[in-house]
């Protein structure tokens, strides 16, 4: 009997700062996240998010390094096109070094004159 518990350390840049983060082996990118005060999210997708089921794409994540194969139809397309990966799909196997992209809400963006 194994007594031992594997972790994965996770280091995250957000907001210009980084942070190494323990995790147990097989949980999710998301879940530690949010447990550690490291939210993927904006202020509105924090509460506005389908509970890390991989249907709203807000919990991108850039990975660097060494990076997870996709497991999920939408993480694999993030993948082959450069997007973000989201973090609801990403298990944690082995140490991983992730980056918290600034996020752009939709709607309308405003120009250098303050007008549309």
């Amino acid at each position: 009997m194994n007594d031992r518990c594997d972790v994965v350390y996770v280091s995250v840049e957000a907001d210009g700062e980084e942070r190494l983060l323990t995790a147990p082996a097989g949980a999710t990118l998301r879940d530690v996240l949010l447990d550690a005060g490291q939210s993927p999210y904006t202020r509105l997708t924090e509460r506005l998010n389908c509970g890390g089921r991989g249907l709203c794409a807000t919990c991108g994540v850039r990975i660097e390094g060494d990076v997870p194969e996709p497991t999920h139809w939408h993480d694999g397309l993030a993948s082959r096109w450069g997007y973000p990966r989201l973090s609801c799909r990403i298990r944690l196997e082995s140490d991983l070094r992730v980056r918290i992209p600034e996020k752009v809400i939709w709607g309308r963006r405003t120009g250098a004159d303050g007008l549309p």
